[in-house]
């Protein structure tokens, strides 16, 4: 079951539809009140895509344990299919994240797959966090920056492979994350570390093709407990000035310290051309492993408040990547990527309808609270209606988690797959 009907779409749809059209209805007679004609937020809404992970679609776990969801997918097919129907049913997805060496195989297959469902590849997201079977050198003690250069190689030699199968299958970015750093108080030189950390991207991006970029994420902690070679917005940036006109800074939502001004960051990446895009997703505590918008959507609106800003100010090449990283341990995969995806969207919507001229007389003339309220009108705004027409316009679904549990896919999926073991550690 590699889609959903047309028919149990168009049912779903044909239910929903009378109260969409006066919603929609409403809402842009409200927004017409404030100078702003909907259909065009609408049509903005309508092209945004964001990229969606193929890991995503598998049950995550903590550190302690895993516990395995209905019909998981057993290969990288099984998850392209997943991935499709979230696009199917969302219209918001157009292509997915791989990576490897967990996807790995054949590039012309992988193609003709995608194709099969409907989706383009985004980033190629290189592994040298885990060691994988059979290679010759651990990375227990570090990847592209460990003490020993066969190591390093070995990892450089990966990232390699995965620009050559993104060639094939139509990707234009490689996304690099490393655990490396230390776990004790004098374990590493962190100097020397760098050091050769940046050597070993250099020799990475100097492989790339002409019209691709490269990613590198920042991430606090975890693996590495006490440091991190790349551990925050500062370090990222230097390494994309190092690199450089193809290195660009990835911002994870869910990898920064408490408090952290993560929109301002955003900003400052933007006004030096060193952002390269996003993994959305939200956090409580420390990591990434929450739905997106679940803890702080005002969060999310206020990146999209600055990302609109570049937007509407022409900021030179600025295309930054958009693509959920979210681990799923009780909640059914496919149901929280979908609604990940379209609170993406609502924060775009919301962001699109803020007053800007307003805004930027509020700012001039210091008056903080009409500064601050111009935001959370737009912010309090029900956008619904404009993402909800903008589904229905494509094909997709008014109401993407009600059709989907209607077609019932989990139990169609759950009986051709067989079950998962359960009771294994680690973060997936």
């Amino acid at each position: 079951m590699s889609k959903i009907s047309t028919e149990v779409i168009g049912q779903s749809n044909a239910d929903r539809n009378a109260s969409l059209e006066a919603d929609y209805a409403a809402l842009g007679a409200q927004l017409a009140r404030r100078g702003i004609e909907i259909e065009k937020v609408t049509e903005k809404v309508s092209a945004y895509g964001i990229a969606v992970p193929s890991w995503g679609v598998g049950t995550g776990g903590t550190r302690f344990a895993r516990f395995p969801g209905r019909g998981e997918p057993r290969d990288i097919f099984d998850k392209l299919e997943d991935c499709g129907i979230i696009h199917q049913l969302t219209g918001a997805t157009p292509t997915v994240s791989l990576h490897m060496p967990w996807d790995k195989t054949d590039p012309k297959q992988l193609k003709a797959k995608g194709e099969e469902v409907g989706l383009g590849f985004d980033a190629m997201n290189s592994n040298t966090f885990s060691d994988a079977e059979g290679q010759a050198h651990s990375y227990k003690f570090g990847s592209l920056s460990h003490t020993d250069a066969a190591t390093r190689q070995q990892a450089i030699e990966h990232n390699l492979e995965c620009i050559e199968i993104g060639k094939t299958i139509g990707s234009k970015a490689l996304t690099v994350w490393i655990g490396d750093g230390s776990n004790f108080p004098g374990q590493t030189n962190f100097t020397a570390q760098f050091e050769r950390y940046l050597d070993s991207m250099k020799a990475v991006t100097k492989a790339l093709p002409s019209d691709w970029r490269i990613f590198t994420e920042h991430k606090i902690y975890e693996p590495a407990f006490y440091s991190t070679v790349v551990q925050d917005w500062g370090t990222n940036y230097m390494i994309a000035q190092e690199l450089g006109d193809q290195a660009f800074c990835l911002v994870d939502l869910g990898h920064h310290a408490p408090n952290v001004n993560i929109e301002m960051i955003v900003a400052r990446l933007i006004q030096f051309g060193k952002l390269g895009g996003f993994h959305f997703n939200d956090s409580k505590y420390g990591d990434d492993d929450l739905d997106t918008a679940s803890i702080d959507p005002y969060r999310l609106f206020l990146v999209f408040n600055e990302l609109v800003d570049a937007e509407k100010r022409g900021v030179k090449n600025f295309d930054p990547a958009h693509m959920l990283d979210q681990s799923h341990n009780v909640t059914d995969p496919i149901e929280s990527l979908m609604q990940s995806a379209m609170e993406v969207q609502r924060a775009y919507a919301q962001a699109l309808i803020v007053d800007r001229n307003a805004l930027a007389g509020h700012q001039e003339a210091n008056d903080a609270m009409m500064a601050t309220q111009t935001l959370k009108v737009a912010f309090r705004t029900d956008v619904e209606p404009i993402l909800a027409m903008a589904r229905k316009r494509k094909g997709a679904a008014i109401d993407p988690v009600a059709t989907y549990r209607k077609a019932g896919y989990r139990d169609a999926v759950a009986a051709v797959r067989p079950a998962s073991a359960g009771g294994g550690g680690g973060i997936v």
